[in-house]
């Protein structure tokens, strides 16, 4: 008797995705080196599409914009995302929800950080923005040495903490919010298992969880001194929704104190230490135009660009492939970890002209960049695109306008390395002091 096999379904139609060789990695391995390194080699050898033998599951690499724009805007049904690395941090927070959740919770704050939502921040960002620029005034008054990172830090802790709950950054609340960081640093080198990883940063979650009960019981007494803040849209809401909770309430809290500073902070340190070593762009974006002029807003606007292009808020966007796809040509099959990469679209000689020098023209002359919509996304591209855009460019612009002018820091060192961990970080401080402002 012969028995019928009933075929499978077929493969999805396209060509293998191109592989790594797998000495390469073990090459890699035995140097111990950096999982950029790794991606840069195979974009190097294979181009914007690789297949990486990095473990059980099939890994593709993706740079090239056409696959970028396919697997984040285009098809984001198909590349979904399993977990965020933070999880731990942020809960259910947005970044880390998916499904029907995450579009609850993505549209509610949506209106918050467009058009007539941002305007009711202008006000909190330019009076941080003012504080800011009142410390360095005193120390350039002084010459104090201080921290160029901690600087940018600070200011976008008291900009998304005034945003959030209506209240200015006091001494107390900036001490338990130093856990964010620690936390968010810890990640790479906790343990895999789940409870061991939470009893290992347990003091510093515990502080959190402290500050966001509090923050939570203050705005239900009402506004803060600058009015309502986004923590009071999320209290409105549990009224009506009541998968509002009290836990949901605290990791969207989390999810936008982590959001709202880490990259925004991060991003302007990484332009003071490019401004340092090509002090022509500071001049050429005070010369664009006069003080408050338009003309120098996107000048200023264009050095942040140029930042984030270098180094984009999230170096490393993973997704997951649902189902069977075919990618810019190529077969990519349910399961297969997708990892895209706006770190290397950003520096692929083949996507940007002389993409290793530092020209914040490029995003200010027509014709300059690239036009794909997939080559340059330092707040991600599609429908989980980072909801804060708008509100990490005006606040950065608003500070810069406030301190490019008037002070120049002269770093007494300068970070050696860079950590590629959920943002792109310096690796170190970076003290500085200020130069008189005619210099």
């Amino acid at each position: 008797m012969v028995t019928s096999v009933r075929p499978g379904p077929p493969p999805p139609a396209g060509r293998p995705v191109p592989a790594l060789d797998p000495a390469v990695v073990g090459r890699w391995r035995a140097a111990g080196g950096e999982l950029v390194e790794l991606f840069a080699e195979a974009q190097q050898r294979l181009g914007g599409l690789a297949a990486l033998p990095l473990g059980p599951r099939p890994t593709v690499l993706v740079t090239a914009p056409e696959a970028v724009q396919q697997v984040l805007a285009l098809r984001p049904e198909r590349y979904v995302k399993r977990s965020h690395r933070a999880r731990l941090l942020i809960g259910d927070g947005v970044l880390a929800a998916t499904g029907e959740a995450w579009k609850r919770q993505r549209k509610l704050l949506q209106s918050q950080f467009t058009g007539r939502g941002m305007r009711r921040y202008e006000d909190r960002i330019a009076v941080a923005a003012g504080v800011a620029a009142r410390r360095w005034a005193g120390y350039a008054a002084t010459g104090e040495v201080f921290d160029v990172g901690e600087e940018m830090r600070r200011f976008a802790l008291d900009t998304i903490w005034r945003a959030l709950t209506g209240h200015p950054l006091d001494p107390a609340v900036e001490h338990d919010l130093a856990s964010v960081p620690a936390v968010v640093a810890a990640l790479p080198s906790l343990p895999a298992d789940a409870t061991a990883a939470e009893a290992a940063v347990a003091a510093e979650l515990a502080r959190i969880d402290a500050l966001a009960s509090r923050a939570v019981a203050a705005a239900r007494t009402g506004a803060g001194p600058d009015g309502p803040g986004l923590l009071h849209v999320l209290l409105e809401a549990a009224e009506t929704r009541p998968e509002y909770t009290d836990r949901l309430i605290r990791d969207e809290l989390v999810t936008l104190l982590l959001a709202g500073h880490e990259t925004t902070a991060t991003t302007l340190t990484w332009l003071y230490l490019l401004l340092d070593r090509h002090p022509e762009a500071r001049q050429w974006a005070l010369a664009a135009g006069a003080e408050g002029s338009p003309e120098r807003s996107r000048a200023v606007q264009a050095l942040v660009h140029e930042t984030l292009r270098f180094y984009p808020s999230a170096w490393m966007l993973p997704r997951c492939a649902a189902e069977d796809d075919v990618l810019a040509g190529h077969r990519v099959e349910a399961g297969t970890d997708v990892l895209v990469c706006p770190y290397l679209t950003h520096r692929d000689p083949a996507v940007w002209e002389d993409p290793e020098r530092f020209d914040p023209e490029r995003f200010t002359t027509p014709g300059r960049r690239p036009a794909h919509p997939g080559s340059y996304l330092p707040f991600g591209l599609g429908p989980r695109a980072c909801l804060g855009l708008q509100f990490a460019l005006r606040e950065s612009t608003a500070l810069l306008e406030r301190l490019l002018p008037a002070h120049t820091p002269r770093f007494r060192s300068v970070p050696a390395g860079t950590v590629y961990g959920i943002t792109v970080r310096p690796d170190g401080p970076a003290p500085a002091t200020l130069l008189p402002p005619a210099q």
